[in-house]
């Protein structure tokens, strides 16, 4: 028994866009305290917010520097597009920004973040119901992002009156090789019911925001998803994701894991 659906992974995990995040090996221990952080700082974060909420990609594009980069290969031509695309399919977001820690390295802010992502279902979401929360750091020269990358990401996709409740159990980081598990365990009795569900692993690469990943769900036997993954032999990101469906709803929960050496 199996039911071949298209979800669209790569735009739903396009969430993070609006988050602002730089890479850095630096330690954070010494940083300054949000409530210290700097007036164009605490704007900029405001101002991108407003700009989102709106649904403005033009204004919010005017806060990223033309030489714009990120470490899943993104550039400022890229990032634009695949924005542009996702408000299309989600017109009711909600963006809150937060900001935890900052630092000044000579000309530049770098600072860290957390944004969490709602939206409403709309016909042209076909009723997904969207939750994200994402942290992320950033690299600010003057009042433009030059650097982006993200630190933990977590995305949920819901529809229908009664999506099932999950509990997933992943780590957020492991080393190249190594072995781990993935739960995603129903929390709601299943009756009569059956499941259909499916795991997917995806390394995280530019070409994933524009382009749906086809998702084959099968009948499941137990009351959610088990299953064991390793690790690439090579530092990364992935998206592993789970999706599950019954007769009264779906969800699907994304989560990033970082592979380091």
């Amino acid at each position: 028994m199996k039911h071949n659906k298209t979800f669209p992974l790569g735009i739903s995990l396009v969430s993070f866009l609006l988050t602002l995040g730089f890479s850095s090996n630096e330690q954070f221990a010494q940083a300054a305290t949000p409530e210290n952080a700097p007036a164009t700082l605490k704007n900029l974060l405001t101002q991108i917010d407003i700009a989102s909420n709106r649904g403005d990609v033009n204004s919010v594009m005017q806060f990223y520097s033309p030489n714009f980069t990120h470490g899943d290969g993104l550039n400022r031509q890229t990032m634009e597009q695949a924005l542009t695309s996702f408000w299309k399919r989600y017109p009711q977001l909600r963006y809150s920004t937060r900001l935890q820690s900052w630092k000044s390295e000579g000309n530049t802010i770098i600072a860290e973040t957390v944004t969490t992502i709602t939206g409403l279902p709309s016909g042209n979401s076909n009723n997904l119901a969207l939750k994200a929360t994402i942290t992320s750091r950033q690299r600010l020269a003057g009042t433009k992002i030059v650097c982006q990358e993200i630190l933990s990401e977590r995305t949920q996709l819901t529809s229908g009156n009664k999506a099932p409740q999950l509990v997933i159990k992943l780590p957020q980081q492991v080393k190249v090789g190594q072995r781990y598990s993935f739960d995603a365990i129903v929390q709601q009795p299943l009756g009569n019911d059956f499941l259909l569900g499916s795991a997917l692993e995806e390394t995280i690469q530019s070409t994933k925001y524009l382009n749906p990943t086809p998702v084959n769900l099968e009948l499941l036997t137990a009351g959610g998803l088990f299953k064991t993954g390793r690790a690439p032999s090579t530092p990364g990101h992935q998206w592993i994701s789970a999706v599950i469906l019954r007769n009264d709803g779906m969800i699907m929960i994304t989560q990033r894991l970082v592979v380091k050496k």
